[in-house]
């Protein structure tokens, strides 16, 4: 295959890639299973028949079509509720499709944003969706409007038609599973329109919402979606615009960060999962077992409680977001969650610090040799920025003062390298961010420690043959996430979740640059959860050729076996010691 050919066909199937929810099993996965099978647990629920409230049924999905139904609370189920669960069966046909993003919107709040596993010639995949929405109890009390956004396109080429159907549970509270302390009192949409939407922003552009808010707000919180689309949904692939064209790859460096902003001034910031699609590279790679979070993202919780007494002015205030360094486009959503002062009409105070920039530093280096016929660029950035926030509000119960501590740590490092006949691009991304939550009541100080780490490795190679070419991808990718809760001088209570894949895969093509062989296709996922109130999860998936090899239940559980109880303890302690829902999945 002549150089040209080589690199027009490689640059064909880079372009493939410019094309808090869980994705869980309705049963068990087991050895041979094919589709979209996941090791994530299904949600906790109360032993209690739920009041069902059905959004749609087996909506079709085979066009950009906006779906619209209506929602009315469960009559006959006033509450108190335990629990209310989002649950969403998607499927797609057997044929040639592209992964395509789908949201579920209610009242312009967004409930659910995520993307679809890719068919094949002979399985069609099924998978659900659950998202605990217990937070979102006042939005679900009145009945209102919502809608599906899952555009797609249906032709002689792409044949996949997607199908849908969702509802919302309702869980009576129970014995051993009673109402968690609080629930946010409002929730307010920073969406497109009347009925939801996200919003695409590039570079440095921002989606701006103009709210008026209550006057007696004492905790508020963004639930925010950064959702990397076209020229940036590899944006952890992307270098250097100077160097973009040398390397084949996209530009703006592989730096993305979510920035939050009240009224212009720096408020909050939220890391960019390198979320990967199903169509990433080799949709065989991910064929049953997708990439983590890539069928439910899951929200990034910002705590804005230090404005909230600038929140409470009685005067409209700006909430706008953007993600830093972004090149074409990201889609971006999100919902305010405010709790309210039921015993004062007006709650006053201040923000009394904020050393937030307005953006974060970035660090390159770039180094580039000739070695053996091949050109090998060595590519880095880092950023990292520490900040603290703080500020307080006059409740009925007195002052609380709350401090919100963050450092964020964003490291990707490349390497390049190219020749004549092959073209290797190596990546090894890490993300860490340390959040630390002090709020100050009657001399108390309660302590929420939320770290999480989102590491990824990614190698991606291509090299001509003397008939033809082959291309190897690696993936590993990993999520994990610890809360630590407690009051300050006392032993913390904790929970951990870890959720890892290594997926990977290997093609030949023919001279004519169509697919000639599957020479290799292999999966693994290990979900862990644990936490000090005895709960413990444990799930490793193998796969091999498309189909489920292995699946081991349990490891390092107490007798091997998962424990999820009813009940989940570790929320409830949280929740009462921080005034505001505190939940790790599951």
């Amino acid at each position: 295959m002549s150089q040209p050919a080589a690199r027009a066909l490689r640059r064909g199937f880079l372009s493939i890639l410019l094309l808090l929810a869980a994705a869980v099993q309705a049963d068990p996965p087991v050895v041979g299973s094919r589709g979209a099978v996941v090791a994530d647990p299904p949600l906790a629920a109360p032993a209690v028949e739920p009041c069902v409230v059905r959004l749609y049924q087996d909506e079709v999905f085979d066009d950009f079509s906006l779906h619209d139904f209506s929602y009315a609370p469960p009559a006959a189920c006033p509450g108190p509720f335990a629990k209310i669960v989002l649950r969403a069966d998607f499927s797609v046909t057997t044929g040639r499709q592209f992964d395509r993003t789908a949201n579920i919107w209610l009242g312009a709040v967004n409930l659910y944003f995520g993307t679809t596993q890719e068919p094949s010639a002979t399985v069609a995949p099924r998978w659900r969706i659950e998202r605990d929405i217990s937070d979102y109890q006042s939005l679900l009390a009145t009945p209102q409007g919502g809608k599906i956004d899952l555009g797609n396109v249906v032709n002689e080429t792409y044949t996949g038609i997607l199908h849908g159907s969702a509802e919302i549970l309702f869980y009576p509270v129970a014995a051993n599973w009673p109402a968690p302390p609080r629930r946010p009192d409002l929730i307010l949409p920073l969406a497109s329109g009347p009925l939801g939407g996200s919003t695409d922003v590039t570079g440095t552009a921002e989606f701006s919402r103009s709210l008026n808010l209550p006057r007696n707000s004492e905790r508020v919180f963004l639930d925010v979606i950064a959702q990397s689309q076209a020229g940036d949904e590899f944006w952890m692939t992307c270098v250097p615009s100077e160097y973009a064209d040398a390397l084949q790859s996209c530009g703006n460096t592989a730096f993305r960060q979510t920035q939050v902003r009240i009224d212009g001034r720096p408020a909050g910031v939220a890391a960019v999962m390198p979320w990967l699609y199903t169509g990433a590279i080799d949709p065989g790679a991910w064929r049953p077992i997708p990439a983590v979070q890539t069928l439910a993202f899951e929200p990034w919780r910002v705590d804005l409680s230090p404005f909230a007494a600038l929140l409470n002015d009685g005067q409209p205030h700006t909430v706008s977001l953007s993600v830093f360094n972004a090149g074409e486009r990201f889609s971006v959503a999100a919902n305010l969650l405010i709790y309210r002062d039921a015993g004062r009409a007006i709650v006053t105070g201040a923000l009394t610090d904020n050393t937030l920039d307005r953006d974060p530093p970035m660090q390159i280096t770039h180094d580039s040799a000739e070695e053996q016929g091949a050109v090998v660029t060595d590519l880095g950035v880092t950023s990292r920025r520490a900040y603290f926030i703080s500020g307080y509000v006059e409740t009925s119960r007195g002052r609380v003062t709350t401090t919100v501590l963050q450092d964020l740590e964003f490291s990707n490092v490349q390497r390049f390298r190219i020749s004549d006949s092959d073209y290797v691009q190596a990546i090894e991304q890490d993300t860490r961010v340390r959040t630390e939550t002090r709020i100050e009541h009657k001399g108390r100080n309660h302590v929420l420690i939320d770290t999480r780490r989102l590491p990824l490795n990614l190698v991606y190679s291509y090299a001509e043959l003397d008939e033809g070419a082959e291309q190897k991808l690696e993936v590993r990718q990993q999520f994990e996430r610890t809360l630590d809760v407690g009051t300050a001088g006392f032993t913390m209570r904790r929970a951990s979740l870890s959720n890892a894949i290594h997926n990977g895969g290997e093609l030949r093509f023919a001279s004519d640059g169509s697919l000639a062989l599957r020479t290799a296709q292999y999966g693994e996922q290990a979900y862990d959860y644990r936490d000090d109130f005895g709960a413990c999860y444990n799930r490793r998936l193998v796969a091999g050729a498309g189909a489920i090899t292995s699946v081991a239940d349990g490891s390092g559980c107490p007798g091997d076996s998962n424990r999820l109880y009813a009940f989940d303890a570790f929320a409830n302690f949280a929740s009462s010691l921080l005034g505001a829902t505190v939940r790790l999945q599951p």
